[in-house]
């Protein structure tokens, strides 16, 4: 399925998109990582394939779309591992430290649900865990063009989509979060999954950074 989806990504998207990849992709490792970026809609799953190679990835999806015939088929086409919604699944995420172990790229959107406004929302900090555990390391990644309300805007007016991926030169690593505990690994938790998502709009236009628009980090990436 890997290579089918791969193929609709590079010789399908194309036919109706004009996508730049901005960034160094080569770079990247062949596996064993997290890649976290923006929600912005539907399409976002899909454009991973336009620069991974990877053929071990690791798709979570909440059980909510379950319900959804559209989220079904999705599972389905992306062999999604879904995750029980408001809860810390421990099997899946279990599952997801020995793929990343082993090799697999995880794909991740920290924010949990595509942003209605475009703009980045306020992170949960999941992922940190996750990665700190299986000692991998995050590249953040930025979307734009990908919104459904645009998408849909657009193929209606058969007009080109203008697809944007903008990749991270370096790898995050975040710190060991098993080494504390209450409150202090809380804090430890999403000022680290905050400094990734800084990352992330750091790479985005400023309309685009929302919630991370203000912190001093983002300034500071940016050279400001």
């Amino acid at each position: 399925m890997s290579a089918f989806l791969r193929f609709c990504a590079r010789k399908v998207l194309p036919l109706i998109a004009d996508i730049e990849v901005r960034g160094d992709v080569s770079k990247l490792p062949k596996g064993g990582y997290m890649l976290a970026s923006n929600h912005l809609g539907r399409l976002d799953s899909l454009v991973v394939y336009y620069v991974l190679d990877n053929d071990d990835l690791i798709h979570p999806l909440t059980d909510k779309y379950k319900k959804y015939w559209y989220g079904r088929l999705a599972g389905r086409i992306f062999n999604v591992t879904w995750l029980t919604r408001g809860e810390a699944d421990m099997s899946a995420i279990k599952e997801f430290i020995s793929r990343l172990k082993k090799g697999a790229v995880m794909i991740i959107a920290p924010e949990g649900t595509r942003s209605k406004t475009v703009s980045l929302l306020k992170a949960e900090p999941g992922a940190v865990y996750i990665a700190s555990s299986a000692n991998v390391g995050i590249i953040p990644v930025a979307l734009t063009g990908t919104e459904d309300a645009d998408v849909v805007a657009r193929l209606k007016k058969f007009k080109r989509l203008k697809i944007t991926i903008t990749a991270g030169d370096d790898l995050y690593f975040p710190p060991d979060v098993r080494s504390v505990k209450g409150a202090e690994r809380d804090k430890l938790l999403q000022d680290s999954i905050d400094e990734v998502m800084c990352r992330i709009a750091a790479l985005l236009p400023e309309s685009y950074r929302g919630y991370y628009r203000d912190f001093p980090q983002v300034g500071e990436l940016l050279g400001k």
